[in-house]
């Protein structure tokens, strides 16, 4: 396997990415740490290029405070759309192909059907605009690149919903979650599985593609799922998104359709409460 390095290492998927390299004895893959590796920084940046050389990169650095991007912009942007073009720029010039992750967050959320790569784009939050931002600065300045949109992402790594609801599902008697927010989750083994097979059968068909796990839920039925699979007693109710009110509009209905992904580069993807049996397996493991 060429060599490969990862952006973002200390996150949720770049752990996730260790725990499976290592598990598959994938030993070219680089995981430098943040100070080595900042997005932002083009002397850092140029000088791990020319030091591994690189046939891959992975961008999974990415500014995901959703809320917090409202009124911080301009970090959001510098993190999300000119760390993303920094990128694309210098795997242009080492000749080394970019693996991007994005997100759901890039639609406006009102379209009743599954969302395909070439639907349009229009995002409702400064999140969604600054990773649409960071799409469309990559596609101005390479082609050999993968842009992976994905949704609800969630591991046993770092803080995600299913840890937290694992964690207030044990300390109160009763929950409020929203219902009427639809979407898939996640679980960021599997779509570390997935960037590692797309490095290991490349069959360089770039583009923009979806990947979540299949099926469809809102958030009150994954934590219903959690806390059955968990053996958690708490009483939930599931409530409207108006009352629960968040600095940031989330979209309404973010299912993407992973038919390309599939179809294209032979990916597998399993069904979310098959993945999230696995995960809170390991939760629960310690």
């Amino acid at each position: 396997m060429s060599k490969v390095l990862v952006f973002g290492s200390s996150g949720q998927l770049g752990q996730c990415l260790n725990n499976v390299a290592a598990k598959k004895g994938i030993s070219d893959i680089i995981f430098p740490p943040e100070e080595q590796a900042n997005i932002l920084n083009i002397e850092l940046l140029t000088s791990l290029f020319k030091q591994y050389e690189p046939a891959y990169c992975i961008n999974c650095a990415a500014y995901t405070a959703v809320d917090k991007a409202e009124d911080d912009v301009d970090t959001a942007r510098k993190v999300n759309r000119d760390g993303a073009e920094n990128l694309a720029r210098l795997c242009k010039e080492f000749n080394a192909t970019l693996i991007h992750v994005s997100t759901d967050f890039v639609f406006e959320g009102n379209m009743p059907h599954p969302l395909l790569e070439d639907d349009i784009a229009a995002p409702i939050n400064v999140y969604g605009l600054t990773k649409l931002e960071g799409e469309q600065a990559i596609l101005a300045n390479l082609k050999q690149t993968y842009i992976l949109r994905t949704s609800w992402l969630y591991s046993e790594y770092g803080n995600n919903f299913v840890k937290t609801m694992m964690r207030l599902g044990a300390e109160k008697d009763e929950l409020k979650i929203i219902a009427d927010q639809i979407g898939t989750p996640t679980y960021a083994i599997d779509l570390a599985e997935c960037i590692l097979n797309i490095i290991t059968n490349d069959k360089h068909l770039y583009g923009v593609y979806h990947f979540s796990n299949e099926g469809v839920t809102s958030w009150y039925d994954f934590a219903m799922g959690i806390f059955d699979i968990a053996k958690i007693e708490v009483k939930v109710y599931p409530v409207r998104t108006s009352e629960y009110v968040t600095r940031a509009i989330r979209p309404a209905f973010s299912v993407m359709d992973k038919s390309k992904i599939k179809k294209n580069l032979g990916i597998e993807i399993p069904y979310w409460r098959t993945s999230l049996e696995k995960c809170i397996g390991v939760l629960l493991k310690g």
